[in-house]
């Protein structure tokens, strides 16, 4: 009994794992808004834990990505991500030391917010 759990488990963190980087891929970094909630309920880390480690995630999965947008020569434009890169890790560097300093249940609120937010201006 324990083995098939232990097999269902690994499928369900195997399956989670490609879909946090498929949408990485396709839509950009939106695979943090897919990573974080897999963190948590699937690999049951804390929300602080699970939003610094989706972080670092993140970084490799966007490398691989941009290569094979450099490769493929469409698509990049290299003079505004230059530009975002910059200001991106002024404010990484601020939203990291803020993380260290709030509560989980105010992080999980704020994340709540941003995701809703994000969803409406999607859609008008």
């Amino acid at each position: 009994m324990k083995k098939n759990v232990k097999a269902k488990n690994f499928i369900l963190k195997s399956i989670s794992a490609v879909a946090v980087g498929f949408i990485n891929g396709f839509f950009g970094g939106g695979g943090g808004l897919i990573c974080v909630p897999t963190l948590e309920r699937i690999y049951k880390l804390e929300t602080k834990k699970a939003h610094a480690t989706a972080v670092s995630i993140m970084l490799p999965l966007s490398i691989a990505s941009s290569i094979i947008y450099i490769i493929s020569n469409k698509g990049l434009n290299f003079a505004y991500a230059g530009a975002v890169t910059a200001g991106s890790i002024i404010g990484g560097l601020i939203g990291a030391f803020a993380l260290k300093k709030c509560k989980s249940s105010f992080v999980r609120w704020l994340f709540i917010v941003i995701l809703f937010v994000a969803g409406v201006r999607m859609v008008i």
